[in-house]
C-alpha cells in the first residue's frame, strides 16, 4: 500500500503541480486583501477536491456507461498526460496559464477566480481527472481506492498551503526557480505517462 500511496503522491504531484500553481495564483489574486486570498485559495482546494473525488470513485462507471475499455482509457490518458509533459518541459504550459491570467485581469467584473480559472483546469484540469481514474481503477479494492483518495487528499492539502504562501514564495524563490521545477517535474511525468501507455498495451493486446 505504502508503494502504491507513493506513486499516486507522486503522479498527482506531477500533474496538479502546486509549485507551478503557487506563481499563477499570485498573479491572480493581486490587489485582493489577504483574507480575499485566503477565501478563493480555500474555495478553490474544495472546489478541485470535489470535482476529482467524483471522477475518481464513479469515473469508471462512467466508462462503462459509455462503453469505454478501461485499457483504453489508460493509453488516452497516457498520451494526455505526455503531452502535458512536454508543455511543461517547453514552458508552454506556463505560457498558457499567463495567458489566463492576462485573460481574467483585462476583464474588470471577474473578481472571484476560485472557480475558474483556479479550480478548473488549473487545479481539476484533464490531466487529474485522467490520473486519479487511473490510479483508482488499478488500486487492490476498497482499500487501495482510500489510499489514492489518501494522497489525492495530501496532495491537495499541500496545494492550499502553496496557494496561501504564493506572494512571499514569489518573492524569496522568483521566476527561475519556478522555471527549473516546472521542467523537472515535465520530465517526471512524460516517463510515467508512457509507463500508462505501455501498461494499457499490454493489457489490451495480453502481452
Amino acid at each position: 500500500m505504502l508503494e502504491l500511496f507513493l506513486s499516486a503522491f507522486v503522479t498527482l504531484f506531477v500533474v496538479i503541480d502546486p509549485p507551478g500553481c503557487a506563481p499563477i495564483y499570485a498573479g491572480l489574486t493581486k490587489g485582493a486583501t489577504a483574507a480575499q486570498t485566503r477565501h478563493m485559495a480555500i474555495r478553490a482546494c474544495v472546489i478541485a477536491m470535489a470535482i476529482l473525488l467524483v471522477f475518481a470513485l464513479f469515473g469508471k462507471a462512467l466508462l462503462g456507461a459509455l462503453h469505454i475499455e478501461l485499457d483504453a482509457f489508460r493509453i488516452a490518458g497516457g498520451i494526455m498526460l505526455f503531452v502535458i509533459a512536454l508543455d511543461m518541459v517547453f514552458e508552454k504550459r506556463t505560457q498558457r496559464r499567463e495567458d489566463r491570467v492576462e485573460m481574467v485581469n483585462s476583464t474588470p467584473e471577474i473578481e472571484d477566480v476560485s472557480v475558474f480559472p483556479m479550480a478548473m483546469p488549473m487545479l481539476a484540469g484533464p490531466g487529474a481527472i485522467a490520473s486519479v481514474m487511473l490510479l483508482t481503477s488499478k488500486a487492490p479494492g476498497f482499500q487501495g481506492t482510500l489510499v489514492v483518495l489518501g494522497a489525492l487528499a495530501a496532495i491537495m492539502a499541500i496545494t492550499l498551503a502553496a496557494l496561501l504562501a504564493a506572494g512571499p514564495m514569489m518573492r524569496v524563490f522568483g521566476s527561475n526557480v519556478e522555471a527549473v521545477i516546472t521542467r523537472l517535474l515535465g520530465v517526471l511525468l512524460a516517463a510515467l505517462a508512457a509507463q500508462y501507455v505501455i501498461d494499457g498495451l499490454r493489457a489490451a493486446f495480453g502481452i
